[in-house]
């Protein structure tokens, strides 16, 4: 299944929303240590609300033992200096979407490692430097979930004009 990834984020706002997004979309939350926040932070559980029984959330002490302990299939990096835009990427079910911090995003030599692919999501950097964190996560997430048509989003949910919303379905993927 697509895992978002958050490499030492630092805001705890940011991480809420996107922990918010990965329940909504049933998909889990690695972050990766150091964080910005304790995980008790009011504003981290603020901007959750009460979704956090929902969020599949895994913390690792770095990079590495997120390698190690979760065994990815591809690692894709988002990054203002991917050079193929996000929407040309295609997403596999077992993908991890890797953000960078806000204030420094992702290490050089995670970028400079020819074994993960970095992309981009376009904005006009004449005006803006970067998109908010929690907004890259939220369309990289979508783009990914679309392509795979929602695979993980619907599992054993209705999905035909004559369901309910919410109604269960068995057997509808």
């Amino acid at each position: 299944m697509v895992r978002v990834v958050l490499y030492r984020p630092e805001i705890p706002q940011n991480t809420g929303n996107i922990a918010r997004t990965c329940a909504a979309t049933r998909t889990p939350l690695h972050l990766i240590r150091p964080l910005g926040f304790h995980l008790s932070d009011r504003h981290l559980k603020r901007a959750g609300l009460d979704y956090w029984p929902y969020v599949d959330l895994h913390i690792h002490e770095s990079f590495s033992d997120f390698l190690e302990t979760v065994r990815p299939g591809r690692c894709v990096l988002f990054s203002t200096r991917g050079k193929m835009l996000y929407t040309d990427w295609r997403f596999n079910i077992d993908d991890c979407l890797v953000f960078g911090s806000e204030t420094s995003g992702l290490p050089r030599e995670l970028l400079e490692d020819p074994s993960y692919p970095v992309i981009r999501i376009p904005h006009d950097r004449s005006r803006v430097r970067s998109l908010n964190l929690s907004t890259a996560v939220g369309i990289a997430l979508y783009e990914a979930l679309r392509q795979l048509e929602f695979g993980t989003l619907f599992a054993g949910i209705c999905r035909h004009e004559g369901g309910g919303h919410g109604e269960r379905c068995e057997g509808v993927v």
